[in-house]
């Protein structure tokens, strides 16, 4: 990651039992070389012994063990952990904060959205729901209804223990409590892409000591040959262990030597359909007074902006990449084609408002009327 962009804050939420934790450790274990910082409240049945063996932990862990994050811990102690995570010694690629599973996430994205440390920025929201207990957790918890709402990305988990149709109905009653156009990731085992919520980086080397992934790769040798099976034969790698779950998604690459118009833009992130899960890249718009690269990040319906400088001799280009599944890959590449703008010297400055408004610190920008 570049150190000079803030790390981005992941909210990983869901009532007790729903698979937070399966997710996270989903996450860990298929994290490639990323390095990801970890809040929770208890340390429960993460893998945490594999990873203190390989020096992974550290103090890129830390433990809130007071109960529940959103009201047990105050602003300041979250801050102050967040702020030991951030310290560029870690080299910290993004945060995942496991809330208690009796969390309230509105109050969380508060305290992360009033955080002041520019090192970090929140990352959006992903509510866990368990498919075999939706209609009990519901009864049990009425606010799981008011939870939804303000997700901005959901896992549908333990889909195999529902039938078809029975997944089909929860799908349905999930589009009428989450806002407009909120993504449904189904998944079962908390198995997801992490390419979803941050980029993976390629891990190629170990520094004196088994990494995490190493530690993970030897003991699914030892497993396969416990198992009798030939690891040459590739049922014992990873996307096999993993369910192969690249496969439920397509990634679309849109490249773009002339930059984009903000508004049409803006526009087409605003009609995005449910199924796209994530976008990332870079975006040229060379409006005056805006030239700069601007990244551009969104998880389900969260998105962020943030403005920094081109690299010495880097080409203007505008690079992006489209995560999702059930898209129309070709009709999403025309709406981004039409956002092309051959003459952005001659559009105004005011129609970069609305990229601003999804700038977490704009510094020296016009502020809108």
């Amino acid at each position: 990651m570049n150190s000079r962009q803030p790390i981005p804050v992941v909210v990983l939420t869901g009532f007790l039992g729903s698979g937070k934790t399966t997710v996270l450790n989903h996450l860990l274990a298929n994290r490639g070389g990323t390095r990801i910082g970890v809040v929770v409240n208890d340390f429960g049945s993460i893998e945490i012994d594999a990873m203190s063996v390989a020096g992974q932990v550290g103090d890129s862990m830390v433990s809130l063990g007071g109960g529940c994050l959103c009201c047990a811990v105050d602003g300041s102690e979250l801050d102050a952990y967040l702020e030991k995570l951030a310290a560029p010694v870690h080299r910290i690629d993004v945060i995942v904060i496991e809330a208690s599973g009796l969390a309230e996430p509105q109050e969380m994205v508060k305290m992360l959205m009033a955080n002041e440390n520019p090192a970090i920025r929140y990352g959006g929201m992903v509510q866990v729901v368990d498919a075999a207990e939706f209609d009990a957790t519901r009864t049990r918890h009425p606010e799981t209804d008011r939870h939804l709402a303000v997700a901005d990305l959901v896992v549908l988990n333990k889909t195999d223990r529902v039938d078809a149709a029975e997944r089909i109905r929860i799908e349905g009653v999930l589009g009428t409590l989450c806002g407009p156009g909120i993504p449904v990731v189904g998944a079962d085992h908390g198995r997801i892409d992490p390419e979803l919520l941050f980029d993976r980086r390629p891990w190629t080397e170990t520094r004196g000591q088994l990494s995490f992934e190493d530690l993970l790769a030897e003991a699914a040798h030892q497993a396969d040959e416990a198992a009798g099976t030939d690891p040459a034969d590739g049922a014992g790698d990873d996307h096999e262990r993993c369910g192969h779950v690249h496969a439920a998604y397509e990634s679309i690459e849109f490249v773009s030597e002339q930059a984009l118009h903000p508004r049409r833009f803006l526009d087409f992130l605003d009609r995005r359909p449910a199924g796209l899960y994530r976008i990332k890249g870079f975006v040229h718009f060379g409006v005056p007074g805006h030239e700069e690269r601007y990244e551009v990040h969104a998880v389900g319906r969260f998105l962020r902006f943030a403005p920094g400088p081109w690299g010495r001799g880097e080409a203007r280009l505008t690079q992006l990449v489209l995560i999702g599944s059930g898209t129309d890959g070709p009709a999403l590449l025309r709406e981004l084609e039409a956002c092309r703008e051959p003459a952005p010297r001659q559009v105004s400055p005011e129609s970069m408002w609305g990229v601003l408004r999804y700038v977490d610190r704009p510094a020296d920008t016009p502020a809108e009327d």
